[in-house]
């Protein structure tokens, strides 16, 4: 089945940024995947960051939706030909510090209510850490 690996996590100052990468493998047709970013820090519920539908047919395209949190500072994107999705981050503050997961669905779409609900995703990576200090 699907797999996805996660990379690009680490320690970074306050107002740093950070780009988080997202490989898919399994033999999937990727460019049909809606692909998610979430994160979840100790004690809290799962969090939506961001989310990019299918590209459409092109190497890049896809509709994207940003949790409130977020807008304006991070931004995803995904490369069909590398099976990969990712998540610039910058502006970051300490209350950024979480595990990221990436997400894949092979059916979801919608608006951004559908993209945003964490139960829509099928498949999960193992996250990787981001730690903002202050």
């Amino acid at each position: 089945q699907v797999q996805l690996v996660e990379s690009g996590g680490g320690l970074v100052q306050a107002g740093g940024s950070l780009r988080l990468s997202c490989a898919a493998s399994g033999g999937t047709l990727f460019s049909s995947y809606a692909m998610g970013w979430y994160r979840q820090a100790p004690g809290k519920e799962r969090e939506f960051v961001a989310a990019i539908s299918w590209s459409g047919g092109s190497r890049s395209g896809g509709s994207t939706y940003y949790g409130d949190s977020v807008k304006g500072r991070f931004t995803i994107s995904r490369d069909n030909a590398k099976k990969s999705v990712y998540l610039q981050m910058n502006s970051l503050k300490p209350e950024d510090t979480a595990v990221y997961y990436c997400a894949a669905d092979p059916r979801l779409e919608g608006t951004y209510s559908d993209y945003a609900n964490v139960r829509a995703y099928e498949y999960w990576g193992q996250g990787t850490q981001v730690t903002v200090s202050s």
